[in-house]
């Protein structure tokens, strides 16, 4: 196995700080604490290196924030400064692991994403149906051959053991200053059992899939599950045989005790594939897919609320238009035109929006 020596410098470099700068400013070049920062950039990024080189570098505490989007969570947000080292560190370390991840990782990766995920569920779908070989005694063209196993984690960031995550950089990093710089940015989350990743933290999500890479190894070499795709900590394994899913199910639950990670019992259970699966905001049948009602529901209260903001003239045109597009772009990957339509048609045309 290929290891890497001495790298702690190139996280050091003046390079990667400047462009671990620009990642770190991406959509956010408005910001007051970005343009402080920018205003004396040369100085601001020398003292960090300093700090970084000296090693007497040192995080502040997280700002924690609630969000509601539509599932409830706890996000921790680190400073500027603080988020410049984290993309410092994940340029480098991404030109190692990039290679070692398998094909089907799909989260916070480059030209990855949740809807090349949702198109390789949907290939994996024609394969284990036979391009769409029905059941006996099927009520529809949907009622396709084939099972999915679909399972998520429980309190998957909360419960990462940091000493195990460390152990398995450790397998590839033999560079004990930046192995240093990662457990600083490990313990600034609160926890006093080694426990957890703060949801927020750029880190924490490269991290994640650093982790869960060992489960993915396991998954696809060692049971040679063929139809696998992770997506964070939820993932899915499409098989023709529904018993053969409940014997990767057994031996996953045998894996897992290593990284001191349980599947979430509630979320995790094999289902037909006929029936239509839920999947990274989805229902996927073969010959289409639509919204989870659940986004739909949370996507029109936001809506009035929206509209109600501009008419009252506390958002512009402009602001209204942004936070629809986002939405759209999810929305319009599904076969949802007469669902848009519906949405839009009674409360865009009163203020001449048209999507």
């Amino acid at each position: 196995m290929k290891t890497y020596k001495n790298i702690y410098q190139k996280v050091c470099s003046f390079d990667n700080l400047i462009l671990a700068f620009r990642k770190a400013r991406k959509g956010k070049s408005k910001k007051d604490y970005v343009i402080k920062f920018e205003s004396n950039l040369d100085e601001n990024l020398r003292l960090l290196q300093s700090d970084l080189i000296n090693k007497i570098y040192s995080p502040c505490n997280l700002k924690k924030f609630v969000i509601r989007d539509p599932k409830t969570r706890t996000i921790h947000a680190s400073i500027f400064r603080d988020r410049i080292v984290h993309h410092a560190i994940i340029n480098i370390l991404n030109l190692i692991y990039e290679k070692i991840f398998i094909y089907d990782s799909f989260a916070s990766r480059k030209f990855k994403g949740t809807h090349k995920a949702v198109k390789r569920f949907e290939s994996f779908i024609k394969k284990v149906s036979s391009n769409g070989k029905l059941i006996k005694n099927n009520f529809n063209n949907n009622s396709i051959k084939g099972y999915v196993l679909k399972a998520d984690f429980r309190h998957y960031f909360d419960t990462i053991n940091q000493e195990i995550l460390i152990e398995i950089l450790r397998k590839k990093i033999k560079d004990e200053d930046l192995i240093w710089l990662i457990k600083s940015v490990l313990k600034n989350f609160e926890t006093d059992k080694k426990v957890g990743m703060p949801l927020g933290n750029y880190t924490s999500q490269f991290f994640a899939n650093v982790y869960l890479n060992e489960l993915d190894y396991y998954i696809k070499h060692i049971l040679k599950a063929k139809y696998y795709i992770r997506y964070v900590d939820d993932f899915v394994i499409l098989q023709k045989n529904k018993k053969r899913l409940e014997y990767f199910l057994k031996h996953i639950n045998y894996f897992l005790p290593c990284l001191k990670i349980k599947l979430h019992k509630d979320k995790t259970e094999i289902h037909a594939l006929r029936n239509g699966i839920t999947f990274l905001g989805y229902r996927i049948f073969y010959h289409y897919k639509l919204l989870r009602e659940r986004n739909i529901r949370y996507f029109r209260k936001k809506l009035e609320k929206n509209i109600a903001l501009y008419k009252n003239k506390e958002i512009s045109l402009e602001q209204l238009e942004s936070r629809i597009n986002g939405w759209l772009g999810y929305a319009k990957f599904g076969n949802t035109f007469n669902l848009i339509k519906k949405i839009f048609s009674n409360k865009l045309c009163k203020i001449n929006l048209s999507f």
